[in-house]
């Protein structure tokens, strides 16, 4: 069974894209920690993140760091912090979230609902801020 990213990056889901490469994808999280919380996830469905060729893994992290500085420069915030849980999605996924405090990365947060103006909103200004 296909997990919630390959429907996503099939199209079947809609998302709200941050920047696509030929093998990854990055999209605002739905139900984010922090508001700029985005997901990478390479377009291969593979599980386990260390499971990934190393080709693609180094791409993963290469396009998670344009994205980082994309939401370092709209989103207030004083790091972008990066983490990789794996276990709400069989689908390896890097986490990027806007940091003002260690406590921001707390998975164990209430996640948000934001309203989808601010989904678009973040959208907007963290694509336009994106170097390709």
């Amino acid at each position: 069974m296909a997990s919630i990213f390959s429907k996503i990056i099939s199209g079947e889901i809609q998302c709200y894209k941050i920047a696509e490469t030929e093998t990854c994808l990055a999209f605002l999280d739905v139900m984010p920690l922090v508001p700029g919380h985005v997901l990478v996830v390479p377009k291969q469905e593979v599980d386990n993140i260390f499971d990934l060729e190393d080709e693609l893994l180094a791409e993963l992290h290469q396009l998670a760091k344009r994205v980082a500085h994309a939401i370092k420069a709209t989103v207030p915030c004083r790091k972008v912090g990066m983490a990789v849980i794996g276990l709400e999605v069989p689908h390896a996924h890097i986490h990027l979230i806007p940091l003002q405090a260690v406590s921001d990365m707390n998975f164990g947060n209430a996640k948000l609902s934001l309203p989808q103006a601010q989904m678009e909103d973040l959208q907007q200004r963290i694509t336009a801020a994106f170097v390709a």
